[in-house]
């Protein structure tokens, strides 16, 4: 496994994210042993040498156990976001920021594989992770609507009118987090072995083909309207609007083919 994807700040836990991923990690044995159903919070807690309470004092439930790590990281990818330099395209940035996602997962191998086979077979913890990722898609969505070039845009393939500014921002956050993922899932498969580094710069260069031209680097996302920003439809700018881009693709199409999907219905929106 590629040990060139490092965090810029050290990896020194809060003694909160240390109790998380003590819960996690006996909470992630538990499920494996003795299955997921039959597995309560109390026997989670007592294995972790915690008392009930403590275990919902982090976590709300405890299919939620097993991911003690995506508060910390979703903050350190907005911290990507808010450093970034003013002459940086804010794609690379996007990119930049979910790097933080993978230096997660790349930080324990062993555990991370085990986390993905858990959630392949618990559809509980399935929808728990997607409702994760989904937080990345708000976080990512706001920030690139924060820097959209209208002129660029509105003169791509002679389009007088343009394309929708959320709809863009959201599909181009949507495309990032989808080339992660497609890269994470095959490194998971492969038991966390590879380059997984390289693999994301390459999935990324497929992104930025696609998108890299929408946006701008000058733009501040302050000056969004207060609430801007989502990826689900609802709480966000293209859910304001009523717009929604949905799109069909294998999971194992290969990632171009995928891009290629989101841009020919960008194109028909």
């Amino acid at each position: 496994m590629s040990q060139s994807v490092r965090s810029a700040r050290p990896n020194v836990p809060s003694q909160r994210l240390k109790m998380r991923r003590e819960l996690a990690a006996a909470a992630m044995e538990l499920f494996a042993t003795k299955g997921y159903e039959e597995t309560t919070v109390d026997e989670i807690a007592a294995a972790a040498g915690v008392a009930r309470r403590t275990f919902f004092r982090h976590f709300r439930s405890k299919e939620e156990a097993i991911f003690p790590d995506h508060d910390d990281t979703l903050e350190r990818a907005k911290a990507v976001l808010d450093a970034a330099p003013a002459h940086e395209n804010p794609l690379d940035t996007v990119c930049r920021g979910i790097k933080e996602v993978m230096r997660m997962y790349a930080a324990s191998p062993a555990v991370s594989v085990e986390r993905y086979r858990l959630t392949r077979e618990v559809p509980t913890l399935r929808e728990r992770e997607i409702a994760s990722v989904a937080r990345y898609e708000r976080l990512f969505t706001r920030y690139l609507l924060g820097h959209f070039d209208e002129s660029a845009v509105a003169h791509r393939d002679g389009d007088e009118d343009g394309l929708d500014e959320p709809l863009l921002a959201e599909v181009a956050a949507s495309a990032v987090v989808t080339a992660h993922n497609h890269v994470l899932r095959r490194w998971l498969r492969a038991g966390g072995q590879g380059d997984v580094e390289a693999q994301l710069d390459r999935a990324f260069a497929t992104v930025r083909r696609t998108f890299g031209t929408g946006f701008v680097a000058s733009r501040a996302a302050a000056d969004l309207p207060a609430g801007a920003g989502g990826a689900n439809g609802t709480d966000g700018a293209a859910g304001r609007r009523g717009e929604v881009l949905v799109t069909v693709a294998r999971t194992d199409a290969p990632l171009d083919q995928v891009m290629r999907t989101i841009e020919e219905a960008l194109r028909q929106s």
